[in-house]
Order: C-alpha cells, then structure tokens, then sequence
C-alpha cells in the first residue's frame, strides 16, 4: 500500500471515527446531566471498564497485533480457501475463550468491582449499583469481541468502511435506551448489550459476501493458529499492563477522601475527550498504516516500512501536537459548554476541566505510541511493547501516589501523561537502535516546528477565549467555544507557514493541485 492509498484509507476510517466521536461526545452528554460526576455515572464507568480491558485482551488488542499481521501475510502467500480455514479456526477457539470468560465475569463480578474500585467499599450504594451493572453488561465482552474479530478479517481484505462505522451503533444505541429509560442503570445496560449486537450484526453480510462460511467447532487447529497465539500472548500481556494502567486510575480516583468525590466520572469524561483526536486520525491512521507495515515488514529491505513509519509519525504529530495545546487552552470552556447543566454543575466542571488540562500534555505521546506499536506489531515482535508497557505501570503507579496529594484528581491525569511520553521516547529509541536511522533528525525538526507553532496557536486561543463575551446563556457558551476554536485553525495554519512546517506546506501544495486537477 502507498502512502496514498493509507492517506485514503486513514480518512475513510477517520471519518467514520468523528461520526462515533461525535455521537460518543452526545452519549457522554446525556450521560453527565442525567447523572453528573456521582453514583450512577460512577457504576457505569467502572462497570465499562471491566468488559473493555478483556475487549481490548481477546478483542481489538489481539485483531491489530496478531489477527491482521498474519492475516494480511495469508492473502499475499495463500489461496483464499486457506484465508478463511484459518480464520474458521480463530472464530471457534474465540468462541469457546469468550464464552467461559463471559461466564466466569458475571459470577466474579462483586470480586472484580472491589478491586477495581476498592473506595466504592465505603459507599453500599454507589457499590449495589455497581456490580449489578457490571454482571448485566458483561455480555458485550463476546458481543465486542467477535465484532473485533470481524473488523481484523475484513481490514486483512483492506476492507476498512463498515467495520470503522459500526461503533456509531454502540454510541446510537445507548443514548436512545438512556433518554428512554431516564435516570437508573436500565438504559444504560441495555443501550451497551444492544449495541453490542448491531456491531456485530452490521459486519456478517461483508463477511458472507467476501467469501466467509463459519463452521463452527469443526476444527482447532492450524499451523498459523499456534502464530496467533505466539504474537497474541504478549498482547494479551502488554494489554493487560495497559488496562492496568487504567485499574490504577480507577483505584485511586475511588478514593474520594484524597481526590474528590467523583473522581473516576472526572477521569472517564476528560478522557473521552483527549479520545477524540485519538480516535479521528491517530487511530485511523495505525489502523489503516498495520497492513502497509506488514507486507512491507517481509521484504528484506526496510526502506519502504521507515518510509511508512516517518510518514506516520509526522503526521501524527502535525495534528496531535496542536490538538493538546488547543485542549490545554480551551480546557474549561469546552467542558462547561459541553457537559454543563443539570447535574453536571459547577464542581464537576471544575474537576473536568483541570483533569483535561494535564491529559492533554500527553496527547501527542498516545497518539505517537500507537503508530510506533504498530511498526512493533508489524514486525511480530509485541514482546518489546509488553516490556515497556510494564515499565509505564510501575511508573504511573508511583507519579499517582506522589501526585495526588498535591494536585488531587488533576495529579493523576498528569501522571498518565508523564508516563505516556517516557514509554513513548523508549519504544521511539529502541525502534531506532532496530531499524538504523529513519529520518530521526527529520522527525525531530518536524516536531519542533509544530510544537512552536502549537503553543503561539495556544495563546491566540486562550486569549480570545478569555476575551470575548462571556454569556451565561448555552447559546453564548457554544458561540464563545466556536469562535476561539475557528481563530484556533486558522492561527495555526498561519503559524505553520511561520515556523516553516513542512507538513503544512506540503498540504498546501496537495490542495492547489486538487483545485487546479
């Protein structure tokens, strides 16, 4: 794949991405003023979680580095018979994991919410809630993961469309059941369990029409299964210490007595925001750079992979960069404007706000780890990434407690960036000591010229933001947030020709050739 066709492939993922960012930032509304930062949006956050970590173990986290690397590898080297005996063999072993871990989840479920959210013990209320959510949603654990499953054969196909557009049915789906339901936990599980299936179900007829027929427990065995299972194991580990990560936060923002009450809902509602840039082009774009890599992995000359991998990483900073510093900026005005209202009031603005702020210095980091992961993946070694993300829990554990006294629930945002960005420049140095050089001092050139013109679009935001009228009414609020963040683009665009980025003169050029093509 060219650079071209991962640019075109990115963008139909990207796009598909902002509709389920979009519709996500309307659930998560939904969500705040109907429950605010307190009990019932404290149980769904936690009880979320739960299926999201064995999601993110047997579901996407194994799809990008064990399912697509080796099934890219078979539609190359293979028939299509081939392909899909091994991808029956996958479905089957998955079924029976997913089913006894689906089984064991809802039976260990007063287990595992006192771990994860041991100040919830305190509380028997904000608890009862909790573990009756979690075994009533635990479901979508195999609903998700086999819809993770199907996204991994059909990106294997380069077939990126439907599988990107599905988790808008999630977002869709809980909203309706929420407003439907009203305050409680009913709307909130069946609007996740039904979302489960319609992003399942939305996939199937893709599969049968490029050649898919399950058949089921037949077989369990295939020489490129036990492959999987060699790259999957190490994921399973790497994720693992990854949701970890995230336990910790959980851990410590239940502690309501050192952070502030509500502090997971805070945690959950500013992440969901640094999640959108994210999910819009960092995402996109590792998901739709893994085939590229892969293929590219198995010629014995690199060239062509350092290539891809440059290209991804300056394009990953040329937006993650200005997205963290606009964030920064724009940190409370874009939650009170968001979330504000009902029983998000003004306590859970200012929390919200603060923990954005400090997320948002690692923006560049996540979305930078995800491309370099890829490259990992790509090359089948996912040992490495599990050593480091190893390393960042140790870390993020001992910045928490050290941070959290100070800065209460702000600390721990910005131990999760701090350590996002030491886990970063690690795997970036090692791939580079692998590789030999591709293009680091053009890398760094690069960053630095974004980042300068970041931080002076950082100002012109702030400073609009703090100057032009301040209604009280929503509709001032929302006019306020969108003039200061259209000033926020075409600063940007104007300080990038300043600072010389080469990636803003570049597109430049692309756009004055469509024009006159």
């Amino acid at each position: 794949m060219s650079n071209k066709i991962i640019a075109k492939s990115a963008s139909i993922i990207g796009i598909a991405t902002l509709c389920s960012r979009i519709l996500g930032f309307i659930r998560d509304v939904v969500i705040a003023r109907l429950f605010g930062v307190y009990i019932y949006a404290q149980a769904f956050v936690v009880a979320f979680r739960i299926p999201n970590l064995l999601r993110d173990l047997v579901g996407e986290g194994a799809t990008n580095s064990a399912f697509v690397p080796v099934f890219s590898e078979y539609t190359v080297k293979h028939t299509k018979e081939e392909f899909w005996e091994l991808a029956n063999v996958v479905l089957n072993f998955l079924l029976v994991v997913l089913s006894a871990i689906t089984i064991l989840g809802i039976i260990c479920s007063p287990v595992l919410v006192r771990l994860m959210a041991p100040g919830f013990i305190a509380e028997p209320e904000k608890l009862v809630a909790t573990i009756r959510l979690t075994r009533i949603i635990f479901p979508y654990v195999l609903l998700i993961s086999l819809a993770a499953y199907s996204m991994g054969l059909l990106n294997s196909l380069k077939h990126f469309s439907i599988p990107a557009f599905a988790p808008c049915l999630l977002n869709i789906s809980v909203i309706v059941c929420a407003l439907a339901f009203g305050e409680g936990i009913a709307g909130l599980a069946s609007g996740v369990l039904i979302g489960g299936v319609l992003q399942l179900a939305v996939q199937i007829p893709v599969l049968y029409k490029k050649g898919f027929h399950p058949k089921l427990f037949k077989s369990f065995r295939h020489p490129a299964a036990r492959t999987i299972g060699k790259l999957l194991v190490p994921r399973v580990l790497s994720s693992s210490i990854y949701q970890l990560n995230n336990f910790v936060d959980s851990i410590f923002g239940s502690l309501s007595w050192v952070v502030g009450e509500g502090g997971v809902a805070v945690l959950y509602f500013s992440y969901r925001l640094i999640q959108f840039p994210l999910g819009i082009f960092s995402n996109a774009l590792s998901q739709a750079i893994l085939p590229a890599l892969s293929t590219q992995a198995l010629e014995e000359n690199h060239e062509k992979l350092k290539h891809t991998l440059t290209f991804g990483l300056r394009a990953t900073f040329f937006v993650m960069l200005p997205a963290g510093v606009g964030l920064m900026a724009l940190s409370h005005s874009i939650i009170g404007t968001l979330f504000g209202g009902r029983k998000f009031d003004v306590y859970s603005v200012n929390a919200t706000a603060s923990a954005l702020f400090f997320y948002s210095i690692g923006l560049f980091a996540y979305g930078g780890t995800k491309i370099i992961q890829s490259c990992f993946f790509a090359l089948k070694d996912t040992v490495t990434p599990t050593k480091i993300a190893g390393m960042a829990l140790v870390v993020n554990v001992i910045l928490n407690a050290a941070l959290m006294f100070p800065l209460k629930i702000a600390g721990l945002a910005l131990a999760t960036s701090l350590s996002g960005i030491n886990s970063f420049f690690i795997l970036f140095f090692i791939l580079k000591k692998r590789l030999g050089d591709f293009k680091v001092k053009e890398i760094a050139l690069s960053f630095l010229r974004i980042l300068f013109a970041s931080i002076a679009m950082g100002l012109v935001s702030y400073l609009i933001s703090k100057n032009i009228f301040q209604g009280a009414h929503r509709l001032d609020k929302l006019l306020n947030l969108s003039i200061s963040i259209l000033c926020s683009l075409i600063s940007y665009v104007i300080f990038c020709f300043v600072f010389r980025v080469n990636e803003m003169q570049e597109l430049w050029k692309w756009l004055k050739e469509r024009r006159q093509g």
